[in-house]
């Protein structure tokens, strides 16, 4: 196993669940991405770029799952948080109950078709 399936899977719950259906959601609709440990987190690569992240920050109760192309996403930004930060946007679940999947998906589909832009604008 490698350190980014060892960071899901060592969660405490509510988080190793949430982890694992969204690692099931992104791995089932983008299928060529590899899943690294980068920045102490797993990271999500497309094509050599980075792609999106998963955050469990048990200390706020949450995971978030940031999108490194997120200045270009136009689905769904009504649901994403930017809090705090000038280009990341993430969606962010503090139980299983809170995934959307129709919602998680068409977010995930529109990152990949803006992926080859970058981070910035």
């Amino acid at each position: 196993m490698n350190p980014a399936e060892d960071y899901i899977i060592n969660q405490e719950e509510p988080f190793k669940s949430i982890l694992l259906q969204l690692q099931v959601l992104v791995e089932t609709s983008v299928p060529n991405l590899e899943l690294k440990y980068k920045y102490r987190l797993p990271f999500y690569y497309l094509n050599g770029k980075p792609f999106c992240y998963f955050n469990a920050s048990r200390k706020k109760g949450y995971v978030d799952v940031g999108f490194w192309s997120s200045a270009h996403l136009s689905v769904h930004l009504d649901k994403m948080i930017t809090e705090g930060r000038k280009v990341m946007r993430s969606l962010r679940y503090h139980t299983l109950d809170d995934i959307d999947a129709e919602v998680f998906v068409a977010v995930i589909k529109d990152a990949e078709s803006v992926n080859h832009k970058g981070f910035w604008q």
